[in-house]
Formats: C-alpha cells, structure tokens, sequence
C-alpha cells in the first residue's frame, strides 16, 4: 500500500493492518519507544510510525538511521499526540536499504545554496517534495488545457539550422573535432554532421507556425536553451517553454486565451495541490494563496505600451531607469503597473525596433501587434504576438533587421501557400513555477539547473 492510497480512504484501514514501504524522514528515539517520521514519495503527507519494548527486533529499529529505506507492518490508529491524527502502531520494520553516517540530507535546516550542491538529494527535502511535485501538476494542467480545446500537441525539434529570435545566443551543436579546428585555424562546415552550422533551438515558434498552417491550434511544452551569460534568479540556460499557435487568431483573440489558460492553469494547481501550495503559503510566500485566488478571479487590463508609459512618466517615482517611448521597460516599471492596476496587466503594441522580426507590424509604422502579460509579483510571464502574415513586409522586416532570408524560405513561403492572420504566444514554465510556489530563484524550480559555469548531476 503507498501513503497516498491510504490518506485516499484513510478511515477505511482504520484499526487494519497495513504494510508501507519508504524512508525514514526523522528518528526520535526514546528509552522505551521511539517515532519514526515515515514518507513514501506517493503524496505529500507523511506519517508517524510509532514502536516500542514490545515491537519485534526493538533494538534493531532503534538503531535505524535517517534516510535508511524501510519496510512497515504495523496497524493504523488514532493518534494520541499532537500534530498528526493518525499514527502506525509497528509490529515488524524491516530495512530495505541502510543510509550511512555521512548522509548529508540530516533534519535540520539546510540552505538552497547548500541543497543545490547536492541535488541528487534534494528532491526528497519537503521543500523540493512540493516544487516539483507542483511542476507535475502545473505540466498537466496545461496539457489538460490544450488538450480538452482540441489543440495538437507538436514536438518541435531540439536541434536547428534557424535563430527564431535573431539574438544570436544559441548553444552550437557539432561533432567536428573542436581541438584540431582550433590549431588548424579551419572551419569546414561541409564536414560536420549535418553539413551546415546547427544550434539547440531556443524556441519552437517557428515550426509551430507551419503546424498551424494545417491543424489550426497546436502548441509546444518542451525544453529550450539559451546562451546567454546571466546569473540572475530568473535566467537558466535550459528551460521549459509553453508555446502555441494559433490561425485565425489576431491579438485580441491571443490575449482571450493567455487569460483563460492562465486561470486554469492555478485553479488546476489550486485544486490537485493543495497541501503543496499550503506548504509554500506557510513556509515560502506568505499569502500565496490569496494572491492565485486573487488572479483567478481577476480581470486582466489591457493597455497600450504609449499608455503605460504616460503613466509611468506621470508617476511621482524616483525611477532607477527613466521610462521612455520606444524603449523597454524594466522590473521596477512591470511592479508600478501592476500595483497600479491591482492585477495583471496586458501590454500591447509594442515599439517594433525592440521585437523580433516576425510580429504583424501596425499601421502606424512604428509599433507591432505584440503584447507582454505583467502579473503581480513576478512582472512579466507571457509574451506573444499576431504573427506577419504579409509576404512583401515580412522579408522587408527581415532585411532592415539584418536576418538572413536565406535558409527561412520555408518559413516565408506559409504566406504564399495559404497563409492567414495567425497568432502566438510563449511563456517560461519555470517562471511560471516561480509564481505558483513563491520559490524566487529558478534554479530551485527545475530539477537540475544548467546555468553559466553550472552543468553538475
């Protein structure tokens, strides 16, 4: 039986005898009796073993160290102390897997600096028993949305001949030998495994797009990866991405299903989480729950980026970076607006000299069809836009942007062969965990962080 079956029709075995497999969490060893703090990974509740003189092989139990795997036969009972309701009364504890003097997982306190040095331990810390836990709910939540919406699933390639953001930052993929190019002073292209310069994608849009030219409504859930030399608590170099595509979809149509997506999504989480979120809202971010309660009941602005500027520049604020038109704008910015709004807040019509090539420009010639979802207490999470679907405008963006067009013949002729006004959007799912766990470093959101000098496990 596992813990999560039991805890499922607990008053069922009440008085039964019952037999659990898992590991020891915490030993409190008494004279006469001890309690063992016992989890099986099944859920997140534990529970209290409890034995005594009378329990078979007293003083081998005893002896048993934390962490130790362990075997149980022992009948279930209301339990006489404080902080469970039930407890296992032991008649057998077997051990299944010793744990040495020198584990370094002991119950106490430790740092998530210190348990990311041993993240092959990690997981079964309650703090990371929650995260992930929630990251598999979180994941299937979104498929349950798309899913149950008739949207096809695509598994975009992880290695690529295309930069779909133009920013260069792309982990090269090559099985040319690196030392003898190096002191040869020669790069054959032709030689290497695919005959031409490849890269680990760091989005899937772009196949997607010519997914939605034939299935209308698809989206990606896989990893992407980034080049990029930041160490900042929000930036890894391998992540998950959440990205679909949508024809017949303009911007407002994107906006309608970011919000709907992202409100099922923390119900979702809300609902088949519920200890995990507890946990967090008690031990990580106080208040979590009432802030996801609060974005699933909230109604999303949306706003122009020209508005959010005059709003921004008409605040009596000491801006550490002065919002101007035509620019960025920073964290301090996303957190005014978001207060200033009380909730989310959608940014739309984007200046296109800081967008990628492939966004519907606007006819006022100077911004695109792009918006940026700013949610309280993690600033920006979703960003998406109606794609170009124009063939003439779409090269001539690409020209004064400097993208090459050769090679992307593919990408551009889904404008000659049946294009239509088509939508898109891509959000982080570890920015996503970030908010639903209240967890602020993403290195502690994802099971084995690759970032900047950091490839361990």
């Amino acid at each position: 039986m596992t813990l999560k079956e039991l805890y499922g029709e607990i008053e069922k075995y009440l008085d039964q005898t019952i037999e659990i497999k898992g590991w020891i969490r915490r030993h409190r060893k008494q004279k006469e009796f001890g309690f063992i703090d016992f989890s099986d990974g099944t859920c997140f509740k534990h529970i209290q073993i409890v034995y005594d003189k009378e329990t078979k092989d007293f003083d081998h139990i005893d002896a048993l160290k934390h962490g130790s795997a362990i075997r149980v036969l022992g009948t279930l009972v209301k339990s006489e102390g404080k902080g469970q309701d039930y407890e296992i009364k032991a008649q057998e504890v077997t051990l299944e897997g010793d744990c040495g003097d020198d584990y370094p997982l002991q119950p106490k306190q430790h740092s998530r600096e210190f348990l990311r040095e041993i993240g092959y331990l990690r997981p079964r810390a309650n703090l990371f028993q929650a995260v992930f836990r929630i990251r598999s709910v979180a994941a299937m939540a979104i498929h349950t949305y798309f899913q149950e919406r008739g949207y096809v699933y695509l598994h975009a390639p992880l290695i690529t001949a295309s930069d779909c953001e133009g920013a260069g930052e792309m982990f090269q993929v090559t099985t040319l030998d690196l030392d003898r190019v190096a002191s040869s002073g020669k790069l054959d292209y032709n030689k290497d495994f695919f005959g031409k310069p490849a890269s680990l994608t760091v989005s899937g849009q772009l196949q997607g797009e010519t997914f939605a030219m034939a299935f209308r409504n698809i989206y990606t859930f896989g990893p992407t990866f980034r080049a990029e030399n930041s160490n900042t608590k929000t930036h890894a170099s391998e992540f998950w991405m959440i990205e679909p595509e949508m024809a017949f979809c303009d911007l407002n149509g994107l906006m309608d299903i970011e919000e709907d997506m992202l409100k099922f999504i923390v119900k979702y989480v809300l609902e088949h989480a519920k200890d995990e979120i507890t946990f967090c809202d008690q031990f990580v971010e106080k208040g979590l729950i009432e802030k996801l309660e609060k974005l699933v009941s909230s109604r999303f602005t949306r706003i122009t980026h020209e508005e959010v500027i005059k709003i921004l520049k008409k605040a009596k604020v000491d801006w550490e970076f002065t919002p101007e038109y035509g620019e960025d704008i920073a964290k301090e910015h996303e957190k005014y607006i978001t207060e200033y709004f009380n909730g989310p807040v959608f940014i739309t019509d984007w200046p296109k000299d800081i967008k990628a090539f492939y966004m519907k420009q606007n006819s006022d010639g100077k911004t695109v069809a792009a918006v940026d979802l700013e949610v309280p207490g993690a600033g920006e999470l979703m960003g998406g836009s109606q794609r170009e679907e124009d063939y003439d405008r779409l090269i001539n963006r690409m020209n004064e942007m400097g993208v090459p067009v050769e090679g992307m013949e593919w990408y551009l002729n889904l404008r000659r062969f049946g294009g239509c006004i088509h939508s898109g959007f891509g959000m982080g799912f570890e920015r996503l965990l970030i908010y639903l766990t209240g967890v602020e470093n993403i290195r502690d959101v994802i099971p084995y962080p690759r970032t900047p000098g950091n490839c361990e496990f």
